[in-house]
């Protein structure tokens, strides 16, 4: 039985091999590799592997770390906050073991972390185009950032007082104006465009490969070994079933109504709610691995300061948040390299680290307090 350890360096190493020039540097497909599962607009950015040093990739990441904090401190700056204490909320995320692990191992979603992270910066600044460009671009990278596309639009729409018109006719008809206005139109126009643009490109250059490995894949994806979603198990005693299919997608709908309620919910404050956004999603995931969680530690700087958890509440949560990660990894281990048949325990601490993140979410909405709200109290 292969370990952990090995399927993650297997893993990493898909996108280094392809970045080391074997195949494309010959005009072959980057999916000719079968676990291949990434745009190959990835694999051209990383093409400088090949002619300049091999960690090229690797310093490219390491800088997206610091443009991704660099950018955090500019949204602090702009909601008025002192230097000194912004870039102490920046050094959460820049001097963090995970991201710095990660992407100095040669996992590129510090990048993804940068894209989004730009799309909020603009969207503070009100520069519109930028931040549909930075959107449709993070979305053509790993397509869970659709899901802030309703958040986006109804923050803009319905402005800070966050007020959804009455129900009725005239309400309905009074919400579709409002959406349907001529900043939104373009936002939709040029992030649809960037989107679309590069995948018609690699969709001419690669075909359906394109399309099914990239964005299709994730969709249908069961990934039957052993990770942290409460999913895995059902999915693993259903891989040969008819009904495999089906049950996937049906995982689904717990994130799709989530999703919607926050959106409604917390559309005033952007950043807050895509970090609920994207929390809510990788928690409830059909997939999720630790790597996942930089998805949403990486606007956690940005949401700091709306919180009024104390520092023992707050190191409280996070020393939750650990321990339900070791939980789970303590079966995981004598699973993986032991090869004791641990697949219940496994299932059982990730339906407990489901419970835990849901708990840490609660208390960070039951705790999260807008700066204006706080003057006008």
């Amino acid at each position: 039985m292969k370990t952990k350890e090995l399927s993650k360096q297997v893993r990493d190493k898909v996108v280094e091999k392809y970045r080391s020039g074997l195949g494309y540097k010959k005009g072959a497909s980057p999916y000719k590799r079968a676990t291949y599962r990434y745009t190959p607009l990835l694999a051209w950015i990383l093409t400088p592997n090949i002619y300049l040093t091999p960690i090229f990739g690797k310093l490219l990441f390491v800088t997206c770390d610091i443009i991704s904090a660099y950018l955090m401190y500019r949204i602090l700056r702009l909601r008025g906050m002192a230097t000194a204490t912004a870039c102490q909320y920046c050094a959460l995320w820049l001097l963090n073991p995970l991201p710095m692990g990660v992407s100095s191992r040669g996992n590129a979603e510090s990048v993804l972390a940068m894209l989004v992270v730009a799309t909020l910066y603009y969207m503070e600044k009100r520069s519109l185009s930028k931040a549909a460009f930075f959107y449709g671009l993070s979305v053509h990278m790993k397509i869970y950032p659709v899901t802030y596309a309703l958040p986006i639009a109804l923050s803009h729409a319905l402005g800070k007082t966050g007020r959804l018109p009455e129900p009725g006719r005239t309400g309905v008809r009074t919400l579709l104006v409002r959406l349907f206005n001529r900043d939104l139109l373009l936002f939709a126009a040029i992030a649809g465009g960037t989107f679309c643009g590069l995948s018609l490109l690699f969709y001419y250059m690669y075909g359906w490969e394109f399309l099914e490995h990239t964005y299709l894949y994730h969709l249908t994806r069961r990934d039957i070994r052993h990770n942290f979603s409460a999913y895995f198990y059902m999915l693993y005693l259903t891989a040969e079933s008819p009904w495999s299919l089906t049950l996937g997608l049906a995982a689904f709908l717990p994130q799709l109504l989530l999703l919607l309620l926050t959106s409604l919910a917390f559309h005033t404050d952007l950043a807050f709610c895509c970090f609920l956004h994207t929390a809510v999603f990788v928690s409830f995931n059909k997939v999720c691995t630790s790597q996942y969680f930089l998805w949403y530690l990486c606007l956690l700087p940005l949401v700091l300061p709306c919180l009024t958890l104390s520092l023992k509440q707050g190191l409280g949560l996070l020393i939750l948040w650990f321990a339900g990660q070791a939980l789970w990894l303590a079966p995981a281990y004598y699973l993986e390299f032991e090869g004791s048949n641990t697949f219940v325990l496994i299932w059982l601490a990730g339906l407990l680290f489901l419970l835990i993140n849901s708990f840490i979410l609660v208390q960070i909405i039951s705790h999260y307090k807008p700066k204006e709200k706080r003057k006008s109290d």
